[in-house]
C-alpha cells in the first residue's frame, strides 16, 4: 500500500481514511488493499495476518498460505511478521488491459481448523505508458479544390494507461493552412480531425509536413508524435460522403460466416469515374477486424468472415473509407461500431482443490474435504452458475463466497461398508438451453482400527493320535479382520494357563503369523485324553483389538500297551500258575482262570485267550475260554492222562498290530484220595441244585438288562460324538472308528478298570472318571461264513456258562 507523509494534513487524512476502510472491510469478511503497479520487490501492501485476526505464532503451524488462481506469484506473505508484500513486477496494463477496475483476488487458507479468507488487492495505475500513434508517418492527399473548414480525420494516439494518465491532448505545429480539432461524441469517443483553414494552392506549396504531438495527463506527462505528410493534388474536388459519420449495429456471436452486418452507402456528386466509389477498411486495419469481417468494395456490404466470440471481444470499432475513382481520388469516412451479443456457448468450468484426502473413517461431520470454484465466461444469466453434488452420498456442498464452494462431510463414514466415493460435481448455468459441466473427485476413506479379528466359530474340536512326533501340526486357526493394512494384520498366541503342574506352552504352541497349532511333545492317551485351551488373535492396530477361540484336542488311543497278567494269588511270579485237579473231575471242570488287563482302551484293550499250538495235543483234556480266560476240562479224566501238564496261554489284544503276553499254567492231577476239600462253590452246587438254578436265572436276567442298558448308552454316546466332531485338518494320523457288535456278550471279569484324566479350563485334572474295556467280539456281516457263526455260538455258550460265576462278583 502506498502512503505519503509529506505535503501537510491532507495526506494524513487520506491515510486515516484508508485505515478506516481497511478495518471496515476486515470486519465484513473480506480485505481490500491497494498497490501501485511497477512497485519494487518487497513493497509493503498490508498487515494481512493482523487484519485477519491471526496470531503470528499460528501462521506456520496452521499452514498459512496465499493462493491466487492466475497470479499466485505477484504477491507474497512474510510468515515471520504477517506482512503482504510485492513479490514480482506488477504490470497493470498486462494484468487488466484498459479495464477501469483492476484487482488481484487472493485466497488465504489456514488449517487446523480450516479457514478460507478472500482478499482483493487493487492495482493502481501510474503513468508508465506514453501515447502511441498507429504510425510514425501519416500520408494525407488533399485536393487543392477542397474548401476551407474541410475536415480530414486523423488516427488518434492510444495510451495503455487509464484515467488521468490516459487523458490525451493534442497540439500541431503552428502553420497558416491547417488546424487541429478534437471533439468528443455522445459515445465518449474522441474524434481527431485536421481542419483546412484556408484554400490550398498546389502551385505555391505542393506538400506540407506537420508534427502532431499527443500528451497525456500524467505527472510527469508523456508524449508521442506522428509526422503528417500532406500532399496537395489538383483533381477531383468532391469526396464521397456517408449519410452518418457513425453507424451502430449488433450481431450474435454465433452468426454464420457470410452473415450481412450492414450495407454502407456513400454518395459522390461528381460524374463518371470521379463518382465511382470503392469501399475499404481504412488503414491501418486491426488484425481482429480483418479476421472477423469482410467488405465488398463495390456495394459496401460488410459481412462476417471468421468466428465471433463475445468472451474475447465484445465491440469492434471499424473505420471505413469510400474513395472515388477520379484522377485525384477523394475519400469519405465513417465509423462502424459492431456490438457482439452474447449467446450461451460456454459451459461452466469446475476446479476442485483437494485439502484433506484421504479422509479417516472416524472424521466428524462438518469437516471440510475440498474447495471447489466454478466459473462461466458468458455474461448475464448465461454466466450465472449453480452447483450440485451426486445424490445419496455422505457429503454436501456449502457456498462460501460467490462461485466458491466447500465440500463438507455430512454424516459418519464406515470404510468397511464403503471404502471410496466417486463424487461428481455438476455446474449448470441459467442460459437457454442450459449448459453444464462436471468434475469428479475420488474420496478415499482411510481405515481406523474399529474391528476386532473374528473366528468362524467360537470352538473347534481336534482329534490327535497319541505318540505323535514332536512338533506335529495338529490344527490351523484363522481369524478375519474387516479392517485394512496393519489394522487387519492378525497375529496369534496362546492364552497361557496351567495343565496340571505344567504350563500349557509345554504341550502346544501356535505360529504367530499362520495360526498353525503344533504339539510340542508326544501326547499320551493314558495320561491325557482331552486338552482344552484358548488361542488369542490380535491385530496390529493402535490400540490393538482381539478375540479368543477355544480348541478341544482329543487324544486318540493307539495300541502301545501290551496285556499285563494279574497274579491270582500271593506267591505266584513270572506268569506261572500251579493248579491241582482231581482225576475224578468231569468235563467242564474249571481248573484255573488266567486274568490280564490292558492299559489301552477300545479294541486295543479287548483281550482274547488261546492255548499255544505247542501245547495242543490230542491227549490233553483242557481248553481255554476265548474271552473268559478260564481253563477247563474237555472230558472226564482217566488213568492214562499224564499226571502233570504244562499249559501256555497266549493273551492277545485286538490292536493293530496286536500285542501279546504269555501265561504258564502247571496242572497236576491228583488221585481220588488226594483230592482237596471241595470249594464253597462246589458245596453250594451239591447242597441245593434247584436253588442254584434259580440264582442263575436271576443273574442271567440281570446281566441281560445290564448289557442292554450299556449297549443303549454306548450307542447314544457314539452318535453324539460323531455329530459334534467336525472333520479336522492337521491331525498327525487318520482316525479309524471302531464298531462293537451289539449282539456279542463278553465277560466283565476280565475288563480293565482304569482312571482317565481329562484336562479342561475349569480346574485340575479329574480322576473320578472310570472307563471299562469289555472283551467283546467285533460285528460280523452276513458274508462272514458259517464257520465264524459257529465260533460266535461257541463264544456265546461260554459266556452263558460263565454268567452264574461272574454275576455275584459284579453285584458285590
Amino acid at each position: 500500500m502506498l502512503f505519503s507523509w509529506q505535503g501537510g494534513p491532507r495526506p494524513r487524512q487520506l491515510l486515516l481514511w484508508l485505515l478506516l476502510l481497511a478495518n471496515w472491510e476486515t470486519g465484513s469478511g473480506q480485505l481490500h488493499y491497494s498497490v501501485l503497479e511497477e512497485a519494487k520487490h518487497g513493497t509493503f501492501v498490508g498487515r494481512i495476518a493482523q487484519d485477519l485476526g491471526l496470531e503470528l505464532a499460528e501462521l506456520v503451524p496452521r499452514l498459512f498460505r496465499v493462493a491466487s488462481k492466475t497470479h499466485g506469484d505477484l504477491l507474497e506473505v512474510n510468515l515471520q511478521n504477517g506482512i503482504l508484500f510485492v513479490n514480482s513486477r506488477i504490470d497493470r496494463e498486462e494484468l487488466c488491459g484498459r479495464s477501469a477496475e483492476c484487482s488481484i483476488h487472493l485466497e488465504v487458507i489456514v488449517d487446523r481448523p480450516l479457514q478460507v479468507f478472500h482478499v482483493d488487492v487493487e492495482v493502481r495505475d501510474i503513468n508508465d505508458n506514453p501515447p502511441m500513434f498507429p504510425e510514425s508517418k501519416k500520408r494525407i492527399i488533399i485536393a487543392e479544390s477542397r474548401p476551407p473548414e474541410t475536415r480530414f480525420p486523423l488516427d488518434g494516439a492510444s495510451d495503455a494507461d487509464i484515467g488521468v494518465n490516459s487523458a490525451l491532448t493534442y497540439r500541431l505545429d503552428p502553420n497558416d493552412y491547417f488546424a487541429l480539432d478534437t471533439q468528443n461524441s455522445r459515445e465518449q469517443m474522441s474524434s481527431l480531425s485536421l481542419i483546412l483553414r484556408k484554400t490550398l494552392d498546389r502551385e505555391e506549396i505542393q506538400e506540407h509536413s506537420l508534427l502532431l504531438t499527443a500528451s497525456d495527463g500524467g505527472k510527469p506527462e508523456l508524449t508521442g508524435t506522428v509526422q503528417l505528410l500532406i500532399t496537395i493534388l489538383d483533381v477531383n474536388d468532391n469526396a464521397p460522403e456517408f449519410y452518418q459519420s457513425v453507424y451502430k449495429v449488433t450481431v450474435l456471436e454465433n452468426a454464420f460466416n457470410g452473415t450481412l452486418v450492414i450495407k454502407l452507402n456513400a454518395t459522390d456528386p461528381d460524374e463518371g469515374t470521379n463518382g465511382d466509389i470503392v469501399y475499404s477498411f481504412r488503414r491501418p486495419v486491426s488484425p481482429a477486424v480483418v479476421y472477423a469481417f469482410t467488405i465488398n468494395p463495390n456495394n459496401g456490404e460488410i459481412r462476417t468472415k471468421g468466428k465471433l466470440d463475445f468472451e474475447e471481444k465484445k465491440l469492434y470499432e471499424i473505420s471505413v473509407e469510400a474513395v472515388d475513382k477520379g484522377n485525384i481520388p477523394m475519400a469519405g469516412y465513417c465509423t462502424l461500431l459492431v456490438e457482439v451479443l452474447d449467446v450461451n456457448d460456454n459451459a461452466p468450468e469446475v476446479t476442485i482443490t483437494s485439502l484433506l484426502l484421504p479422509i479417516r473413517e472416524d472424521t466428524s461431520p462438518s469437516a471440510i474435504i475440498a474447495l471447489i470454484s466454478v466459473s462461466d465466461s458468458d455474461s448475464g444469466s448465461n454466466g450465472q452458475v449453480t452447483c450440485t453434488l451426486t445424490p445419496h452420498v455422505p457429503f454436501k456442498l456449502v457456498s462460501t463466497y460467490k462461485n466458491y464452494y466447500s465440500l463438507v462431510l455430512d454424516s459418519a463414514l464406515d470404510r468397511e461398508s464403503v471404502s471410496a466415493y466417486e463424487l461428481v460435481v455438476t455446474a449448470s448455468d441459467r442460459g437457454s438451453p442450459s449448459l453444464w459441466a462436471t468434475a469428479s473427485v475420488s474420496v478415499e476413506v482411510a481405515d481406523v482400527n474399529d474391528n476386532a479379528p473374528e473366528f468362524a466359530q467360537p470352538e473347534y474340536t481336534v482329534f490327535v493320535k497319541e505318540n505323535n512326533p514332536p512338533g506335529c501340526h495338529i490344527f490351523t486357526v484363522s481369524a478375519r479382520d474387516a479392517d485394512a493394512q496393519e489394522n487387519a494384520l492378525v497375529s496369534y498366541s496362546l492364552v497361557e494357563r496351567r495343565v496340571g503342574e505344567r504350563a500349557l506352552s509345554s504341550y502346544v504352541s501356535v505360529h504367530a503369523e499362520s495360526g498353525k497349532v503344533y504339539a510340542l511333545q508326544p501326547l499320551d492317551h493314558e495320561e491325557l485324553e482331552l486338552l482344552q485351551f484358548q488361542v488369542s488373535a490380535r491385530d496390529a492396530g493402535v490400540p490393538p483389538l482381539g478375540s479368543n477361540v477355544t480348541l478341544q484336542v482329543f487324544v486318540l488311543d493307539e495300541n502301545d500297551n501290551a496285556p499285563a497278567l494279574l497274579t491270582p494269588r500271593a506267591g505266584s511270579a513270572g506268569g506261572t500258575v500251579s493248579e491241582l485237579v482231581p482225576r475224578s473231575a468231569g468235563a467242564g471242570h474249571v481248573v484255573a482262570k488266567v486274568r490280564a488287563v490292558d492299559a489301552d482302551s477300545g479294541y486295543n484293550a479287548w483281550l482274547s485267550y488261546e492255548l499255544q499250538p505247542a501245547a495242543v495235543g490230542a491227549h490233553i483234556p483242557f481248553r481255554v475260554g476265548l474271552y473268559t480266560g478260564e481253563i477247563s476240562t474237555t472230558r472226564t479224566l482217566d488213568e492214562i492222562d499224564a499226571p502233570h501238564h504244562r499249559l501256555l496261554v497266549l493273551v492277545k489284544d485286538h490292536g493293530e498290530p496286536a500285542l501279546t503276553a504269555t501265561a504258564t499254567v502247571l496242572v497236576s492231577l491228583l488221585e481220588s484220595g488226594q483230592a482237596p476239600k471241595a470249594s464253597s462253590r462246589a458245596l453250594a452246587g451239591a447242597v441245593g441244585p434247584e436253588a442254584a438254578l434259580v440264582d442263575v436265572n436271576v443273574y442271567l436276567i440281570i446281566a441281560i438288562c445290564a448289557v442292554s442298558s450299556l449297549l443303549v448308552l454306548t450307542l447314544l454316546l457314539y452318535t453324539a460324538l460323531r455329530c459334534s466332531a467336525p472333520p479336522t485338518e492337521g491331525a498327525c494320523a487318520p482316525v479309524k472308528s471302531t464298531l462293537v457288535c451289539s449282539s456279542a456278550i463278553g465277560s466283565w471279569s476280565y475288563s480293565q478298570q482304569r482312571r482317565q484324566r481329562v484336562c479342561s479350563e475349569e480346574g485340575p485334572p479329574k480322576t473320578d472318571l472310570m472307563a471299562f474295556s469289555p472283551s467283546l467280539p467285533p460285528c460280523l456281516g452276513p458274508a462272514e461264513g458259517t464257520g465264524q457263526r459257529e465260533e460266535d455260538s461257541e463264544c456265546l455258550k461260554e459266556i452263558l456258562e460263565e454268567l452264574p460265576h461272574c454275576l455275584p462278583q459284579w453285584l458285590n
